[in-house]
């Protein structure tokens, strides 16, 4: 059975364009008012730029020369690119480098899914101020404005200030909730975007909703603050990883707490939201991708598990087999949720294709740990049984690399991760062992042609469950909640009067 056999390196993907020659139709004015120095005139016209030259360079120089000789002049008009040249720059003996800089393409280890952040709301006071307590509704007001803030100058990158404030707004939004009758529920308008790209998703005018997605914003950080435990600080080139023990403890840790967020969400905050308000949310919140994220997080924490276990020395063999099955169940349960919300574009297609890539390499570690087993047995069977094994994981693991260079190249690109955990092993153990063991026992194979059928894979209870995780006590006293019998456009007419009295 022949192996194509793939080598990963990290790409470097990044747009680039030609610069153009740089000429300039500045004229004397009739009345001369002013004179170009005739050693800059002659620099601009001598100087040739190589389009792999730094930009900064040429800029550096030429306002250096501007400011020497032309500072009694007002402006630099009529200045442009002339098409059709490439301007280039020889700095010395330097070699050249693009004059763009280059793309900074993350790299994903655990999937994310995309950051989604509040937007700015000028009516959220004006709405709580007649219903809740004054020194409320300047903390809501705060906590929300503070979490806009952060996320947006820091990229969502501060996780544990955002956790901070998200876990304090969270405690005043529940007071609200826990008075069903009140009419509040209904009359704020909460608006939130995804970060990576700023368009205003969803606009939904209910409180609930609120929760939801600071909730959801919570679990998200959660898995960035996971995925960074694996990732290297010091981008090298190198094809495998050293991830510590205590990293891979920490990770696992963060994804049961995130899959905890998440099956919240799906069995006690997605249930209060209206039907029709659930069917005009983004696809990635409909309850199929929640609940896919959640078994995802599961199946990357056996992953860990996995990766500790071929590290340990006291690990037996039994034990790596039924992680790695484990790890294949979870996969396999994602994958169904995911196909159910039919979220197979975008984002959704990325996301696909991580879970599919996983999901393979999962199925190819299982059959090696289980080939590994059979062939303990002294029967002719045991050994042949092995040998399907060993070579349905090879051809699995040719595919998931396949896969893997698909889910990097699918939009947002990505970079390639390098081998880490139990993978780093298996990608020499499994070519090494299905090619030393076919021609072990290729003979029996020979003999006994009807032998060679692939045993099913044992079936084991999940071990891993998502973190316990409830909604927070209120940090007010909601007996001072009022009850508002008003619409929404009621409200906001009589805080203009109440504005225009004052």
């Amino acid at each position: 059975m022949a192996l194509a056999r793939h080598r990963f390196c990290s790409y470097s993907v990044f747009s680039y364009t030609h610069p153009e020659s740089l000429t300039s139709n500045a004229q004397l004015t009739q009345n001369n008012l002013y004179q170009p120095n005739q050693s800059v005139t002659k620099l601009i016209k001598q100087m040739s730029f190589q389009a792999h030259h730094d930009l900064s360079s040429f800029v550096t120089l030429l306002h250096g020369s501007i400011k020497m000789h032309w500072l009694n002049m007002q402006s630099w008009k009529n200045v442009i690119f002339e098409k059709g040249k490439t301007p280039s720059i020889s700095v010395g003996c330097t070699s050249s480098i693009g004059w763009k800089k280059k793309k900074n393409i993350p790299e994903v280890t655990i999937f994310v899914p995309q950051l989604r952040v509040p937007v700015r709301s000028d009516e959220l006071q004006k709405i709580l101020r007649s219903v809740v307590p004054t020194d409320v509704v300047d903390k809501v007001s705060c906590l929300r404005n503070q979490i806009i803030l952060v996320a947006e100058d820091t990229g969502g990158s501060a996780i544990p200030e955002l956790q901070q404030a998200l876990e304090e707004y969270l405690s005043l939004l529940v007071g609200v909730t826990r008075k069903e009758e009140c009419g509040i529920l209904k009359l704020v308008e909460f608006k939130w975007k995804n970060l990576t790209d700023g368009r205003q998703e969803v606009c939904v005018q209910s409180w609930w909703f609120e929760v939801f997605s600071v909730i959801h914003m919570m679990a998200t950080l959660t898995l960035t603050e996971a995925n960074s435990m694996l990732i290297s600080k010091d981008r090298s080139t190198s094809s495998d990883r050293i991830v510590s023990s205590d990293s891979m403890r920490n990770a696992v840790e963060l994804l049961l707490k995130a899959a905890g967020y998440l099956e919240l969400l799906i069995h006690d905050v997605l249930v209060h939201l209206p039907p029709d308000i659930r069917s005009r949310l983004p696809k990635d919140l409909h309850e199929g991708t929640l609940e896919a994220i959640s078994l995802q997080a599961l199946a990357q924490g056996t992953e860990m598990q996995l990766g500790l276990a071929v590290e340990s020395q006291n690990a037996t063999l039994s034990v790596k087999r039924r992680l790695a099955c484990e790890q294949l169940s979870y996969l396999g349960q994602a994958h169904y949720c995911l196909s159910t919300s039919n979220n197979s574009q975008g984002y959704g297609k990325k996301h696909m294709l991580f879970i599919k890539w996983k999901y393979l390499e999962a199925k190819a570690a299982a059959y090696y740990y289980n080939g590994l087993m059979l062939d303990k047995g002294t029967e002719p069977a045991s050994h042949i049984s092995a040998v399907c094994c060993f070579l349905a994981a090879e051809d699995l693991l040719a595919e998931s690399k396949k896969t893997c260079l698909s889910f990097c190249l699918a939009v947002p690109v990505t970079r390639p991760p390098p081998l880490w955990g139990a993978m780093k092993n298996l990608n020499k153990k499994i070519p090494e062992i299905a090619s030393r063991k076919s021609q072990m026992y290729g003979y029996l194979m020979e003999q006994d042609k009807g032998l060679q059928i692939l045993p099913d894979l044992p079936e084991f209870q999940l071990s891993l469950k998502p973190e316990d995780y409830h909604l927070p006590e209120p940090n007010w006293n909601t007996e001072n909640l009022e009850i508002n019998r008003q619409t929404p456009s009621e409200q906001l007419v009589n805080n203009e009067d109440d504005t225009e009295i004052k």
